[in-house]
C-alpha cells in the first residue's frame, strides 16, 4: 500500500505539473516544435507536452520517448483487458502451483501480485523474470527492419502490414497511440479504485 500511495502521488504530481506555466527558453521552443506535426499530435490537444520532455530534443530522444509510450500503452492494453477479463470470472483452468491452487482461488487485480491472499513470491519472481526475457530478446527489432520505434514484426508477424497505404498504416499507428494512451490512464484508475475501500467502481463489474 506504501509503494502504491507513492506511485499515486507522484502521478497526482505530475498531473498538477501538467497547468504550471513553463518556462521555455527560444532554442527549447524551437526544438520542440519540430515535432508539432508527428504522428500523435492530433486533436483534441494537439502538441502536448506539458513537462516539457522534448525541450532540447533530437530525433533521437523523441524516437526513444515515441517507443516508451508504445510499450506503456500496450502493457496497459493488456493489463486493462486482464482486469476485465478475470473480474468477469473467466480464468486459466489447472493449477497456478504444484501444491494444487487453482488460478481462480486468488483474487484479481493489484491484489492477485500484493497483499495477504497474493500468489506465492517465487510465482511473481517467475512473472518477472518472463517479463524481463521477453524485454531483452522478443520484444525489439531483432532484424533492423523496423520501421518505425515499436515496430516488433521482425520478418514474422505481418498480419497485412505491407499491403495497407501510408495513410492506412499512420491510421493505424495513432489508433494504437490513442488505445495505449487511454488504456494507461484506465488501469491507474482500477488500480486507485482497488486501494479505495469498497472498491466503488471496481465493484460494478460484479453485478452485471
Amino acid at each position: 500500500r506504501i509503494m502504491f500511495k507513492l506511485a499515486a502521488l507522484s502521478a497526482l504530481v505530475a498531473g498538477a505539473a501538467a497547468f504550471a506555466p513553463a518556462q521555455q527558453g527560444a532554442s527549447s521552443t524551437a526544438l520542440a516544435s519540430a515535432f508539432e506535426n508527428e504522428l500523435g499530435a492530433q486533436e483534441p490537444l494537439g502538441f502536448y507536452d506539458p513537462l516539457g520532455l522534448l525541450n532540447d530534443a533530437d530525433e533521437a530522444r523523441f524516437q526513444r520517448l515515441r517507443y516508451v509510450e508504445l510499450k506503456h500503452g500496450r502493457i496497459a492494453q493488456l493489463a486493462f483487458l486482464g482486469q476485465i477479463v478475470t473480474r468477469a470470472g473467466i480464468h486459466i483452468p489447472g493449477s497456478i502451483d504444484l501444491a494444487g491452487n487453482s488460478f481462480d482461488s486468488f483474487p484479481d487485480g493489484l491484489a492477485a501480485i500484493s497483499g495477504p491472499d497474493a500468489i506465492p513470491q517465487a510465482g511473481l519472481g517467475q512473472i518477472v523474470l518472463f517479463v524481463g526475457l521477453l524485454e531483452l530478446f522478443v520484444m525489439k527489432d531483432v532484424t533492423g527492419e523496423a520501421e518505425f520505434a515499436g515496430d516488433f514484426r521482425n520478418g514474422a508477424l505481418d498480419f497485412g502490414w505491407d499491403t495497407f497505404s501510408e495513410d492506412t498504416k499512420l491510421r493505424k499507428r495513432a489508433i494504437e497511440l490513442n488505445n495505449g494512451r487511454a488504456a494507461m490512464m484506465g488501469i491507474l484508475g482500477l488500480m486507485m479504485h482497488e486501494q479505495i475501500e469498497g472498491n466503488p467502481v471496481i465493484g460494478l463489474f460484479l453485478t452485471y
